[in-house]
Parts: C-alpha cells; sequence; structure tokens
C-alpha cells in the first residue's frame, strides 16, 4: 500500500495508479502547541504487509511527519516499509561548513533510517549521500523524463548544464531528447548566495538552449544563465529541473531573465510540475 506525506499527494497517487497498488487514506493534523500528527488510517484496514511510504521532505514539518507516518505503517503491522524521497530535504548539507557544524544530511538520513528497511531517492544532489543512511539506499535517477514536455521542434538544440558537476543530467535530456548537442557554463561560486558563472564557447545564436540542472532553488545561477544565453542571440531558452523548489521569488527572477517556459517533475509539487517521476521509482520499486 502506498502511504503518502502532505507534499507529495499527487506522485502518491501516480505511483499506486503505475504499481496497480492501493492508496491509503492519510490523516494531517496540527494541535494547537504546533506538533503535527500524521497518520495512516487506511493501512490499517489493509492486509498488505508491505508499505512504501513516499513523502518529499520539503520542510522541518515534512521530516516529521514522514517518521510518524514510517511509524504508523509499522504500528499496523507492516513487516516491510519501503521510504521513497522524491526530493530529500538536508541532501545539499552533506559536510560540515566549519567545526562544530553537523553533517545535517548525515543527521537525518539516520533518523529516517530507523523507521524503514529500505530508501530510493530521486537525483540527490550528490549521490554520496545515499552512504549516510543505515539501510540500503539507492539513486533514481529520473532526468530522462525533463525530454517529455519539450516543444517537438527545437531549432538545433543545446543542452547547456550550469556547472561541469550537472553535465550528466543534460547528456541524459539530450539522450532522451534525440537531438542537439550539449555543452556547460564555468561557475565559481564566492559565498552560498553570490555566483559568477562564464558564458560557454558553444555557439547559441539563432538556436533553442535548454538549461538543465537537479535543482533550481532561488533561481539566482538559472536567471543569470538565461540572461547570458539571450544576450548570446538565442533564439528560445528552455529552463528545466528535477526539482523545482523555486524558492521566494525564483519564477519572478527567472521570467525577467527571459526564459520561454519552465518544466520540473513532481518531486516537489508546483504549477511548473509538467511530468511525474513515477514511471522511474517504479522501475526501482
Amino acid at each position: 500500500m502506498i502511504i503518502s506525506g502532505s507534499a507529495s499527494q499527487a506522485l502518491a497517487a501516480e505511483l499506486a495508479a503505475a504499481l496497480d497498488e492501493p492508496l491509503a487514506s492519510v490523516e494531517y493534523e496540527r494541535f494547537p502547541d504546533g506538533e503535527l500528527l500524521a497518520g495512516a488510517p487506511g493501512f490499517a484496514e489493509s492486509d498488505d504487509d508491505r508499505a512504501v511510504v513516499v513523502a518529499s521532505t520539503v520542510s522541518s514539518d515534512a521530516h516529521v511527519e514522514l517518521l510518524q507516518l514510517q511509524d504508523a505503517a509499522r504500528e499496523w503491522g507492516a513487516r516491510e516499509v519501503v521510504t521513497v524521497l522524491p526530493y530529500m530535504g538536508y541532501a545539499r548539507q552533506d559536510a560540515a561548513f566549519e567545526a562544530g557544524h553537523p553533517v545535517s544530511a548525515r543527521a537525518v538520513a539516520r533518523a529516517i533510517s530507523s523507521g524503514t528497511d529500505r530508501v530510493l531517492t530521486v537525483n540527490p544532489h550528490e549521490e554520496a549521500v545515499c552512504d549516510f543512511f543505515d539501510v540500503p539506499a539507492e539513486p533514481v535517477d529520473a532526468a530522462g523524463q525533463l525530454a517529455d514536455p519539450l516543444p517537438d521542434d527545437l531549432a538545433e538544440p543545446v543542452f547547456l548544464s550550469p556547472d561541469e558537476g550537472a553535465l550528466d543530467i543534460a547528456a541524459t535530456v539530450r539522450e532522451t531528447y534525440g537531438a542537439g548537442e550539449t555543452d556547460y557554463f564555468e561557475k565559481v561560486r564566492h559565498s552560498g548566495s553570490e555566483v559568477e558563472l562564464t558564458p560557454s564557447d558553444t555557439d547559441v545564436s539563432g538556436r533553442d538552449v535548454v538549461v538543465t540542472d537537479d535543482i533550481i532553488a532561488t533561481g539566482s545561477t538559472m536567471s543569470g544563465a538565461v540572461e547570458i544565453l539571450n544576450k548570446k542571440g538565442a533564439s528560445r531558452v528552455f529552463v528545466t529541473c528535477v526539482h523545482p523548489m523555486l524558492a521566494a521569488d525564483a519564477y519572478t527572477k527567472l521570467s525577467k531573465a527571459g526564459v520561454e517556459a519552465i518544466y520540473g517533475t513532481d518531486t516537489i509539487e508546483r504549477p511548473v510540475s509538467e511530468v511525474s517521476v513515477a514511471s522511474a521509482i517504479v522501475e526501482e520499486l
């Protein structure tokens, strides 16, 4: 039975349909003192011995919900609990920033491990984060799905990543789309919020460009890339990402930069979530 966290209800429904497995009824409640209660009474009514908890941990509250749903499944007799993290919060804090700081990704991974037998996480920023779990944990690559919503008539497309580290995503999208070339920007990070981009040498004049990444958070890096490409004469610039966090004014930044369209998946459910990662998760389950 599929059990959904409150931030992943649409994806959980897609996954249940794709697997032909039941979707549990769930309850989310907040008490007057601020404490949360997430339960799955639907699982108590089933005969299933496997629970698949699907929960993007987009906030600290979502982390608490996940732990409660895992425990609820155990409470009602699940012999196996599989946890699907479409988006794993704190995954980018995969090292201590300075002496005395935690490795936050490791801390949350250990907590999640306590209530599950297996973990799947979609396109973590670094796959090595899977090593922090105390149970078997595997990354799921959903980058190929980003090609689906792109127009069929891209003109001499170029698939660009904001830095060399994300080039594999650009290459996967290009391969799935079936045409074009790949390249990346040189990126130098001066601080947590200040990033300098150096334009690629690829000629984009009159061509359609698809900028790909694993996550768009504040949109600052991506909007800078769009502005550079428009100045270099790109015909249209599309932006795609696996995890459309789009925090604060990210959408406005990208729109002002002149993006043609923004496409994301449903790992984080946003208006730009044009494609589901359910099929990629099904393959692993």
